[in-house]
């Protein structure tokens, strides 16, 4: 789906309730207990569009990629999060069960022990979601307790709130807007069977194995993966999958990788992985012949549909994953427009495939420029940090607005570097950008 589309259909489920309970045509409360309603109708459809956004569906995370799905996730989470806290205390009439002359619910909230309970619940349970999901760094509990948490959080409080909604609600009680309810709700229901049932299924089908494990730079590896029966992969340079290592495709132990390798060769998937996290700091010591299993193809991080008179590139550390891939590519393709590739690290030991990357240049039309934050006595490259004025140092020639720009690595990098490219009158739908920070 396009973006525009994408952006209507979001829009047009969250504000639907507040078009169906208008439709009902009871006659209306005070304002504030009219717009305390409105913003609880919005916040739970919301809440329920939420399932769809991070299912890792390709329809809706295609077009404009998995960074800006995830982060719409982020960002319309904790809009809901603020009408659902507002809501309770907005309203002026008294709760308690409307009197039996009272049909419309206008005089009292139709409020019930039950009711009264499972919103108390729902309303402190996506607090705490919410703030889990924006501190889990700070909080420091694992990438797989955080998800089953997650998961499992968002969906009990779905279902309070639809308990809530059903008992207590004014607008929610009526056939067209309990309709509504149920039919997002059945699709959550299938998103959840899908994401956590049916796709681990087919992915037990299609097993792979470890091939190889090898240090490629400081704290750096490269693990290999073969199918174990068939071809590896269809997928576009520059992609990524979620990889798990050593453990059952129902496992919540994935982590997105993007492949370094390039969709040329069938016969396996090379990953560029850093020694940094719960299941990464061990990666050295994964065994030869163990099970994996991916998820994927995911990421726009491409050239595919583009269309570039040069490409630029720009990383940071394990960054070069994606852009390794797109380099191989282009050499196994014979591409001769021109490349320039700016790739930061700390130090010179972190540099991924120094060798290789210097061959390239000798094929391609490959200018490599390396940066290093703590340079040896002896570096004759650049020095610093890969920040916008470095960015706008390389890429300020004229006919630079006819490139495209791929960036991976560090947020801030990643930031600054966008900045400086606008600044530069590039184009944003020619800067495409990955960082794979999904709270």
């Amino acid at each position: 789906m396009r973006p525009a589309l994408l952006m209507i259909a979001y829009v047009g489920l969250a504000l639907a309730p507040l078009a169906l309970a208008y439709a009902q045509g009871k006659p209306p409360r005070p304002i504030w207990d009219e717009l305390s309603t409105g913003l609880a109708l919005t916040a739970f459809s919301i809440l329920l569009v939420e399932f769809l956004l991070s299912g890792r569906f390709h329809s809706i995370s295609k077009r404009i990629g998995m960074d800006v799905t995830m982060r719409c996730h982020q960002l319309l989470a904790r809009t809901a999060t603020a009408f659902v806290l507002l809501h309770p205390f907005l309203y002026k009439t008294p709760t308690g069960i409307p009197r039996p002359d009272d049909i419309t619910g206008l005089g009292h909230l139709g409020l019930t022990g039950s009711s009264i309970v499972s919103g108390l619940i729902a309303w402190f349970l996506l607090t705490v979601l919410v703030c889990a999901a924006i501190f889990r760094n700070q909080i420091g509990y694992t990438y797989e307790a955080w998800r089953a948490s997650h998961a499992f959080g968002a969906t009990l409080i779905a279902v309070l709130s639809a308990h809530h909604a059903f008992s207590a609600g004014r607008y929610s009680g009526d056939a067209s807007l309990h309709l509504f309810w149920l039919v997002l709700l059945a699709a959550v229901g299938g998103t959840i069977l899908l994401v956590y049932l049916i796709r681990p299924l087919v992915r037990l089908r299609k097993p792979f194995h470890v091939d190889s494990v090898r240090q490629v730079a400081l704290k750096t590896w490269q693990v290999d993966i073969k199918p174990t029966r068939n071809k590896a992969l269809n997928f576009v340079a520059g992609q990524f999958v979620w990889l798990r290592i050593g453990c059952s495709p129902f496992s919540l132990r994935d982590n997105p990788f993007s492949i370094a390798s390039t969709p040329t060769d069938q016969s396996r998937l090379s990953f560029v992985i850093k020694e940094q996290g719960d299941f990464t700091s061990n990666i050295g010591q994964i065994a030869l012949g163990a099970v994996a299993y991916v998820d994927g193809p995911y990421g726009n991080l491409t050239l595919e549909r583009r269309r570039a008179a040069g490409i630029g590139l720009i990383a940071g550390g394990v960054g070069i994953a994606p852009l390794l891939s797109i380099l191989r590519q282009l050499q196994s393709d014979g591409d001769r427009r021109p490349v320039i590739l700016v790739y930061g690290n700390r130090c010179q030991e972190q540099i991924v495939h120094l060798d290789e990357l210097h061959a390239m240049s000798g094929t391609l039309d490959l200018r490599v420029a390396h940066v290093l934050s703590e340079p040896p006595p002896d570096w004759r490259g650049h020095t610093g940090m890969v920040d916008g004025a470095l960015v706008k140092e390389f890429f300020s020639f004229d006919g630079a607005d006819r490139w495209c720009y791929f960036l991976c690595g560090p947020p801030a990098m990643i930031d600054a570097a966008e900045q400086a490219l606008l600044e530069n009158s590039i184009p944003d739908r020619q800067i495409v950008s990955e960082q794979f920070n999904y709270d």
